[in-house]
């Protein structure tokens, strides 16, 4: 749809259109009771023009190649969107990383982690966490790669504890980048602030738990929130940190005392002015669209909203920040912890923050700047600026041999 829309170049178009390189493997994990099991995972490399790529690794029962197609190309556009100098890749393991005990998490890490040893580097490919993994996760991995190298290599990979070279405040920085960007795109488009209004998040994970607790720092009331479990409601606003206490003591939102039970499916359906989609893809439908009464859809998760019930949020006048831009905190702040790890100097938290919500902002602001000259919506327009830049790149570049 953007390619019409930019009229771009047919060769453009078949190149960007494929991923780089794609690897598949299949390789043994030895489990607690001893058996041994095949797992597979994929890593895609979907661009490089500008430089190494850059993407999460996730462990779910539901990964698929062509899953990981897609998400490389969503990060080759937000690595362009926010000005990186990345490409984009993805990669996985089908797996239900809840099903195993420690030990065997550990080891399906480290077989994946060298599988796709030769497919990562520094200057290569730089993985982070995803849906199913986290920072431990990220330490076998750069741990394993360190070993196969003979001496510490932690710009391997992002997302990592800080005390093994990750950075302060990765773990936060989607969901407070999702704040930043929500805060911006309501003042701007409606003349409100967060202290004023009622917001629901599907997901309560990494992104959905920070992004509820920075709003609700920030004076927003959190009426609702939802996990794979179910949901809690509280039309007064609930207690956000000791929600977040309950879900470390029980796995789930479900049975918080502050609130009452509500589904997924009611949660993305309730009347507040913002909706925050942060759990997995294709939730908002052609089905439930038309239910839809948030006036705000913030994209916490990469894909949320498909195509068709994207055109008929914007029939209904109900706007959307694309994923692209309003979940980018995670790998603008993924990109700093790369640099201070090739520097092997860390910056301080107070100067990350500024550093991610001044690259936020501006790019926001120049994908306004072209919903304004070109007369598109901010997907249209976010997905334009990205292609440009890489475009760009690839046309100062040119095509080897």
């Amino acid at each position: 749809m953007v390619a019409d829309f930019m009229d771009l170049d047919p060769d453009l178009r078949a190149y960007l259109s494929r991923p780089q390189r794609e690897l598949i493997v299949h390789f043994p994990v030895r489990m607690d009771s001893g058996e041994m099991r095949i797992f597979t995972g994929f890593r895609v490399h979907h661009n490089t023009a500008k430089g190494p790529t850059k993407g999460g690794i996730r462990y779910h029962p539901d990964v698929t190649l062509d899953e990981c197609r897609a998400l490389a190309m969503w990060m080759t556009w937000k690595c362009a969107l926010m000005n990186l100098p990345y490409g984009g890749a993805k990669g996985g393991v089908i797996v239900d990383p809840h099903d195993l005990s420690r030990g065997e998490l550990e080891r399906l890490t480290r077989r994946y982690a060298t599988e796709i040893s030769f497919f990562i580097g520094p200057e290569r490919d730089i993985p982070a966490p995803d849906v199913g993994t986290n920072a431990q996760i990220m330490a076998w991995i750069m741990d394993t790669y360190s070993m196969h190298r003979g001496y510490s290599i932690p710009a391997v990979i992002t997302g990592k504890p800080v005390s093994i070279g990750g950075t302060v405040g990765r773990e936060y920085a989607t969901g407070l980048g999702i704040t930043y960007v929500t805060r911006a795109v309501l003042k701007q488009r409606f003349g409100r602030g967060l202290e004023d209004i009622r917001v629901a998040i599907q997901g309560f994970g990494n992104v959905g738990s920070w992004t509820a607790l920075s709003m609700h720092e920030r004076g927003a009331r959190v009426v609702a929130v939802s996990d794979r479990f179910g949901g809690v409601f509280n039309e007064k606003g609930l207690d956000i940190r000791h929600l977040m206490r309950h879900v470390q003591e029980t796995g789930s939102v479900t049975g918080f005392a502050g609130g009452e039970p509500l589904s997924n499916r009611e949660l993305l359906e309730l009347p507040v002015d913002v909706l925050v989609p942060a759990a997995l893809e294709g939730q908002i439908t052609r089905e439930n669209a038309p239910r839809i009464q948030a006036s705000l859809v913030a994209e916490g998760a990469n894909g949320p909203t498909t195509p068709e019930a994207d055109r008929i949020l914007e029939e209904r006048g109900i706007l959307v920040i694309p994923d692209i831009i309003c979940n980018a905190g995670g790998v603008v702040v993924s990109y700093f912890e790369w640099v201070q790890g090739l520097q092997s100097y860390f910056w301080n938290e107070s100067e990350i923050r500024r550093r991610m919500e001044q690259t936020l902002l501006d790019n926001l602001e120049a994908v306004i700047g072209v919903t304004v000259r070109r007369g598109c919506n901010l997907r249209t327009a976010a997905y334009v600026t990205a292609i440009e830049r890489i475009s760009e790149a690839v046309r100062v570049r040119g095509f080897y041999p």
